[in-house]
C-alpha cells in the first residue's frame, strides 16, 4: 500500500479529518490509492490554511468532496445522499476501472456504486433502515470502527488509521475482482436467460446468476422460476429464482412435500430416480444427472 502518514500538511497531497474515522473517509484514501502512485496523507482537526491545488480534500473543509456542509453535497439517482466516499467514487471511479481489463466500464461502475458505495455513503449519513432485532447488524462500517483506538489504549490514532486502511484495501480488491468476475458471466447469462423454457434456465457450468436475472429487461426472465447447473459437490442443482436480491422469498418454491427428504425418501416422493436431496427450505435441490435435475425442475415448475 503506497500510503505514508505525516503531520507536516506541506508535506501532504491528500487532507482529510483527524479523530474517529469511518468506512467513508477510509475507503476514499482506498479508491485515491488506486490513482496516485505515492500518497502522503495528513489528518486534521480542521482546515485552518489553504492548501495548494493539486492536493485531494475530502470528508472535510465544505469542498467538493465533503458533504457535512448545510444541505449536504448532492445524493445518489435514488436518492441517497452522497458522502465522502460517494463522491470520490464519483469523480475517480471510472479512472481506477481503466486500470482493469474491463469491457463496460460504465456498467462496472455503476455495479460497485450500487453494491458497495451507496452502502458505505448510506451509513455515514444514517440513512441505513433500522433492522427489527435486538442484536447489532454487524456490518462493513462496523468493523471498520473496530480499528479506532480504544478508550483506555495509548496508541497514535494514525497507526490505526493505517491498519483501517491494509483490511479495507484487502475488502476492496477482492470486492473489485469479484465483480469483475461476475460480470464476465453476464452475456453468458443473458443467452441463457433467452434460451429458457418452460420457466427454467439451464447453465453449462455454475456462474454468478441471480443479479442478472433478476435484473434482466428481458421479458423472458420474469418467466423463469428454476435455474439448473453442475453443483460444486457433483451432480446437479434445481434452484429458485428469488423474488429479489437477498430475498429469501421465492418466486416459486419447491413442492413441500419434498422439503426436507434425501436419497430413497425424495426418489420415493418424485418419482425420480436419481434425486439426492432436498433443502428443508425449498429453494434447491438436487440429482446426480442433469435429465433428472430437469425432471425435477419440471416437476416443481408445474406443481
Amino acid at each position: 500500500m503506497n500510503i505514508k502518514m505525516t503531520k507536516n500538511i506541506e508535506e501532504a497531497n491528500l487532507v482529510t479529518h483527524s479523530g474517529t474515522f469511518h468506512a467513508d473517509e477510509i475507503f476514499s484514501t482506498i479508491i485515491l490509492s488506486k490513482i496516485i502512485p505515492n500518497i502522503t496523507l495528513i489528518r486534521v482537526q480542521e482546515l485552518k490554511e489553504t492548501v495548494n491545488a493539486d492536493v485531494i480534500v475530502y470528508d472535510i473543509g465544505a469542498g467538493k468532496f465533503d458533504h457535512h456542509q448545510h444541505g449536504g453535497n448532492g445524493e445518489h439517482k435514488n436518492g441517497v445522499k452522497y458522502a465522502a466516499c460517494g463522491l470520490i467514487w464519483k469523480e475517480f471511479g471510472k479512472q481506477v476501472l481503466q486500470k482493469y481489463n474491463i469491457e463496460d466500464i460504465d456498467y462496472v461502475w455503476e455495479y460497485i456504486d450500487k453494491n458497495l458505495i451507496q452502502f458505505i455513503d448510506a451509513n455515514d449519513n444514517g440513512e441505513l433502515p433500522k433492522l427489527p432485532t435486538d442484536y447489532r447488524n454487524v456490518h462493513l462500517s462496523h468493523i471498520i470502527s473496530l480499528f479506532n483506538p480504544k478508550w483506555d489504549e495509548s496508541i497514535d490514532s494514525d497507526i490505526k488509521f493505517l491498519q483501517a486502511l491494509n483490511f479495507a484495501e484487502i475488502v476492496f480488491d477482492e470486492f473489485m475482482q469479484d465483480t469483475i468476475s461476475k460480470v464476465k458471466a453476464k452475456d453468458q447469462i443473458d443467452q441463457a436467460i433467452e434460451d429458457a423454457e418452460q420457466g427454467i434456465m439451464i447453465l453449462n457450468k455454475f456462474m454468478p446468476w441471480k443479479e442478472f436475472l433478476i435484473n434482466s429487461k428481458n421479458e423472458k426472465a420474469k418467466d423463469i422460476n428454476f435455474v439448473v447447473f453442475p453443483s460444486k459437490r457433483g451432480g446437479y442443482n434445481v434452484y429458485a429464482v428469488p423474488v429479489e436480491i437477498g430475498s429469501f422469498e421465492n418466486r416459486k418454491s419447491l413442492p413441500k412435500e419434498w422439503r426436507g427428504l434425501r436419497d430413497e425418501a425424495l426418489q420415493k416422493a418424485t418419482g425420480v430416480e436419481a434425486a439426492r436431496f432436498c433443502h428443508n427450505s425449498g429453494f434447491i435441490c438436487s440429482a446426480d444427472n442433469f435429465e433428472d435435475a430437469i425432471k425435477l425442475a419440471k416437476m416443481a415448475n408445474e406443481a
